[in-house]
């Protein structure tokens, strides 16, 4: 059993849930009790932290991997004093090395309007790296209490009446990003695809693979779940809990009584491509191919086209109005 699954006697204070590592109260930052049995010790990694972006992966001599996995610039060696937290679980990497490449070339197919002409074609690939993100996964129960206005209740005099209630949610499964190398835009895009069903104990998958360090301690993932609680929470409460189907002044205030947190490794394809000497990235999802973010150079003639089609547009308009 994990020492996250330990459950442990809430704040004295202000009855919080608390966790078994939890030194303090999250909220009232009261001493927490000591567990009910003694800490692992964890170990102290090695990371290799990139120079320009700051990421930072665990270290090995036989990875020789002396760039940055996200934007290929240099990484120093770092020995951490304090404990690391590390991944308690990991999700394997179910798209081969194959299917990533060929996600990117149908990614640089699809095109648009504004991608140069044969793109894929004229596209290199620079590099293919396999990369374990990592992120917070948690369950919570939450007591709410709120207030809002909405058209429930309005009448000729008044468009909009006010409501007030209390009522409990329960979130499961909800991921908070602990990476430095990916974007927070790119970890909610790639979160909601991942089979969390297939999470395992031992990291499996894309050969190579190297695992991203935790940047998140628990303290600051503490605090984006509580955010992330009152965002889910309106949300909600918007879905049928609050009278009508207009609102406004949705004010929530939240109050965890379970928590439950987990440390997993999600995997990603990073993939940098050049196209006429310039680089490009792209992340190609680690469990599902149709899942592709990244960057594609812009056609500075489509561009132009378009801004002097619609002048032209304009000044036919002006003109056969009379104002040219």
């Amino acid at each position: 059993m994990s020492a996250e699954a330990v459950r442990v006697a809430p704040c004295r204070r202000c009855d919080c849930a608390l966790e078994a590592e939890d030194l303090r109260c999250p909220i009232c930052g009261l001493t927490a009790p000591p567990p009910p049995r003694a800490a692992v010790e964890r170990a102290r990694a090695r990371v290799v932290r990139c120079d320009s972006c700051g990421a930072a992966v665990e270290y090995s001599v036989e990875a020789k991997a002396p760039r940055c996995d996200y934007c290929g610039s240099v990484t120093h060696v770092e020995t951490t004093a304090d404990p690391v937290e590390q991944a308690q679980h990991w999700l394997p990497f179910t798209v081969g090395t194959e299917a990533a490449r060929g996600a990117l070339m149908a990614f640089l197919g699809r095109g648009g309007f504004f991608r140069p002409s044969g793109l894929a074609q004229e596209a290199s690939l620079a590099s293919l790296r396999p990369v374990w993100w990592p992120a917070w996964m948690f369950d919570a129960g939450v007591d709410v209490s709120w207030t809002a206005d909405s058209n429930a209740g309005s009448t000729q005099r008044a468009e909009w009446a006010p409501h007030a209630g209390r009522t409990r949610f329960d979130f499961e499964g909800i991921p908070v990003p602990a990476s430095r190398g990916l974007t927070v835009k790119e970890c909610e895009a790639l979160a909601p695809h991942y089979q969390q069903g297939s999470a395992q104990d031992t990291p499996r998958g894309s050969e190579g693979a190297h695992v991203e360090r935790f940047e998140a301690t628990r303290s600051g993932a503490r605090r984006s779940i509580l955010q992330a609680v009152e965002r889910l929470a309106r949300e909600r409460l918007q879905q049928g809990v609050i009278p009508g189907y207009r609102f406004r002044n949705i004010h929530v205030a939240v109050a965890l009584s379970s928590l439950r947190t987990r440390r997993l490794a999600l995997p990603v394809y990073v993939l940098a491509y050049r196209y006429r000497d310039k680089p490009y990235r792209v992340l190609v999802h680690g469990q599902d191919t149709n899942v592709v973010l990244g960057e594609a150079p812009i056609s500075a003639w489509r561009v132009a086209a378009v801004i002097l089609a619609a002048l032209l547009v304009l000044v036919g308009l002006l003109y056969g109005a009379g104002m040219l």
